[in-house]
């Protein structure tokens, strides 16, 4: 401006020269219209045009900037405070949904069919295991001679009294009917050594009758446990995945001045559940409506005010990409649920298979066996689905934009 000043200064003499040299008679022309005076005022006319430009310009450019930094605030501020009105709701679907996860391992009807199937004195498949071994010990060991002389009979008396022993109904990693089984082998070997009835040749005949549900029982034995160890598994992982999730949902509440929750002697589950009758969605968007209403001068929000006095909103926003990550952990161990359950379907049908092998079932009975072991997991497989509604969870992670970070 003081350039432009005394441009407008210099013009102003000039002119002023030029018109006393015009006025006066005792002036010689020859100083009136000077040669060089038209091109140096005219000179100094586009020097000051090009500066009033170059002003004008300047201040365009300057007006832009500080235009499209306000947008930009305003970008960041809309992206942090959308992201995190999102979250709140992911983080209660995720705690839900974990925790009914968790609480899954199949459903009533599904154990009660696998209970049948493992129960000595079930006859889910035409038969009692128990009934079967009474039958096995007199045909085969005792040779129908049960009845004839006291010493049969309590051999009789004893193998009965082992198959309903009730400390076979506590068994937890090994199925009643395997433990009888081995009892039962061992008894007879025991009773062989002072009663010589009892020959090798009867005691190896009878083991491999034994065998044949021996085989069966542990087959469905196998599937039970690889069922249950990889539902304690899975547990697991969701237990760390809640641990997680409850760190990252208290850096965020702590960022949004929310009174955190005391633990104590309360569960993680039990905690977070309490939590969200306080954090919810709609607290989270009043948050934000008192923030904006602080930084509000006359109608206009200093978001560039608001983003330099509150930084941990930025970081919260910058910590999205891991609650994504872990809302992607859920779906991996929700699906790996499914897995297992495949697995276990499978690995039941195997031993079903077994049993009409070594014929301790007719063919008719293991098809309609199969045929409602099918019908209850698909039964499972729909109420868990329902149940836990996993598409929710897609929708609702899908408008958290964590790729976007705020710097």
């Amino acid at each position: 401006m003081r350039f432009k000043s005394l441009f407008i200064l210099a013009l102003l003499m000039a002119a002023a020269v030029s018109s006393t040299y015009a006025q006066d008679p005792d002036v010689p022309k020859t100083l009136v219209n000077k040669p060089g005076q038209d091109t140096t005022i005219k000179k100094l006319m586009d020097q000051i045009q090009q500066v009033q430009d170059n002003d004008r310009q300047n201040s365009n450019v300057i007006q832009s900037l500080l235009q499209g930094r306000e947008i930009d605030n305003i970008t960041k501020y809309e992206l942090i405070k959308n992201n995190i009105i999102n979250a709140s709701e992911t983080y209660y679907l995720m705690n839900k949904k974990i925790l009914d996860l968790k609480s899954r391992t199949t459903t009533n009807n599904l154990d009660i069919f696998i209970t049948s199937l493992n129960n000595p004195e079930s006859k889910a498949l035409g038969f009692s295991y128990s009934d079967r071994i009474s039958d096995l010990v007199e045909k085969v060991i005792l040779k129908g001679k049960a009845d004839k002389n006291d010493r049969d009979g309590k051999i009789m008396e004893s193998t009965k009294s082992i198959i309903s022993s009730p400390i076979f109904q506590s068994f937890v990693s090994l199925t009643p009917p395997l433990a009888i089984a081995n009892s039962i082998m061992n008894f007879l070997h025991s009773v062989s050594v002072s009663n010589k009835a009892i020959t090798k040749e009867a005691l190896a005949s009878f083991e491999k009758e034994l065998n044949k549900y021996v085989i069966y029982y542990t087959a469905l034995n196998d599937a039970n446990q690889k069922f249950e160890y990889g539902l304690n598994f899975n547990k697991d992982q969701l237990n760390l995945l809640q641990d997680n999730l409850y760190d990252h949902l208290m850096f965020t509440a702590s960022v949004l001045k929310f009174k955190l929750p005391e633990r104590g002697n309360k569960s993680l589950g039990e905690t977070m559940n309490t939590f969200f009758f306080d954090f919810k969605k709609d607290k989270v968007i009043d948050f934000f409506s008192q923030l904006e209403d602080k930084y509000t001068t006359g109608k206009k929000i200093d978001y560039e005010k608001l983003l330099r006095e509150n930084p941990n909103l930025k970081e919260v926003n910058n910590q999205m990409e891991d609650l994504v990550l872990q809302s992607k952990r859920f779906e991996n161990l929700y699906n790996e649920y499914f897995t297992l359950l495949d697995s276990y379907y499978s690995k039941v049908n195997n031993s079903l298979k077994l049993a009409l092998d070594n014929g301790l079932a007719d063919k008719s009975t293991i098809d309609t066996k199969q045929a409602e072991f099918r019908d209850l997991k698909t039964e499972a497989v729909n109420e868990i689905q329902a149940s836990i509604n996993i598409k929710e969870l897609y929708i609702n992670t899908d408008k958290i934009k964590y790729r976007y970070r705020v710097m």
